[in-house]
């Protein structure tokens, strides 16, 4: 067998430890127009943060309500109290609190901005379940936002909607996740991935925004997913381990496919699939094949949220739905929890993403 090209190592970035994936990931962002320090102009972000901090504040007005009989809950209002710290760029940073349990810059002990008013008042929440359903509604009232928000903020919503979502199943909650509404420009069938009836329009808006490069980093990630997904399967013994495997393996076939029509239908020739890649470590039995569908679940969160940064507004929610459906997936195989899903992450107390 030849040796791999340079091209295989590049379009396999989310099997290779150690690099980041693009700029975007690690690096804080801003207003491009706005000269850095410049608070003299309106962030055209706000209307968009503080819909997002408002039901931020209701969501752990509502864990408040129950931490008393569930104490367990704790470390889940703790990721919602560093989602409000990042929705809300302009909250001061006061002394950490005692009674947050966080350190979060800019929540109170009811997670309420300093200065919030009655409209955030804690709701009844009696039941975890309440509180799973809560979390699902928020998640997706998050999305609605994506054709709104600047591609930095759009990035962070979708990533803080898919916490939303990771949090309504660790609360019980067993309800489908909702694709994320298509935006007014986009066809109204669109749903998770790019269908063969939405993929018309899909690439009329791609080859209209120049935006090739970032579908193409996607398609290389899946093709990537899929050879991954089919070492995992041969290693795998759980007979559910299996069923996960190849369900896994269906799903990133599918927006494998998703993604070549799209770029076909905008005159794009589609990036093949290498011959091989490189593992990012040694899978030899059910315990490392586990470990490396983690990883490859892991990473594509990183390539979807950039995504959504990166592509038109109207195919922000397929990549949205993309970034969820792996963090889910992730969370299945046992990766370890994260507060930002496809975000490099920060520990809690010390800082949080700056969209």
């Amino acid at each position: 067998m030849q040796p791999p090209s340079r091209r295989t190592f590049l379009a396999l970035g989310l099997l290779l430890t150690g690099g980041a994936l693009t700029a975007c990931t690690d690096a804080p962002h801003r207003d491009p127009g706005r000269p850095a320090g410049d608070h003299s102009r309106p962030d055209p972000d706000e209307p968009v943060r503080r819909r997002a901090v408002d039901a931020t504040d209701t969501l752990l007005a509502a864990y408040d309500a129950l931490l008393p009989q569930a104490p367990q809950l704790q470390p889940l209002r703790e990721e919602v109290a560093r989602h409000r710290a990042a929705l809300d760029t302009a909250t001061p940073t006061p002394t950490p609190s005692s009674n947050t349990g966080t350190g979060t810059p800019g929540a109170t002990a009811s997670g309420a901005a300093p200065g919030a008013t009655a409209s955030t008042t804690a709701p009844t929440v009696p039941t975890t379940a309440a509180l799973a359903s809560l979390e699902r509604q928020t998640a997706q009232a998050r999305l609605a936002d994506l054709g709104a928000a600047s591609p930095p903020l759009a990035r962070l919503l979708a990533s803080v909607s898919a916490a939303g979502v990771l949090h309504a199943v660790a609360l019980g909650d067993a309800a489908p996740a909702a694709a994320a509404a298509p935006a007014p420009s986009a066809s109204a069938s669109a749903s998770a991935s790019p269908s063969a009836s939405t993929s018309a329009s899909a690439s009329a808006s791609v080859s209209a925004g120049g935006t090739a490069a970032p579908f193409q980093d996607a398609l290389g990630a899946e093709h990537a997913a899929v050879y991954g997904y089919g070492v995992v399967g041969a290693r795998v013994t759980d007979e559910g381990q299996r069923t996960a495997a190849r369900s896994a393996l269906a799903a990133h076939q599918a927006r494998r496919d998703a993604w070549q029509r799209l770029l076909s239908g905008a005159g794009a020739t589609p990036a093949p699939a290498a011959a091989g890649y490189q593992l990012p470590f040694p899978v030899t039995d059910a315990a490392s094949a586990g470990r490396l569908a983690a990883h490859l679940e892991n990473r594509l969160t990183v390539v979807y949220a950039d995504l959504v940064a990166a592509v038109p507004t109207a195919q922000r929610p397929p990549a949205a739905d993309a970034l969820r459906e792996s963090a889910l997936r992730a969370r299945q195989w046992g990766a370890a929890p994260t507060a930002f899903p496809g975000i490099a992450d920060t520990p809690a107390g010390t800082g949080t993403p700056t969209p």
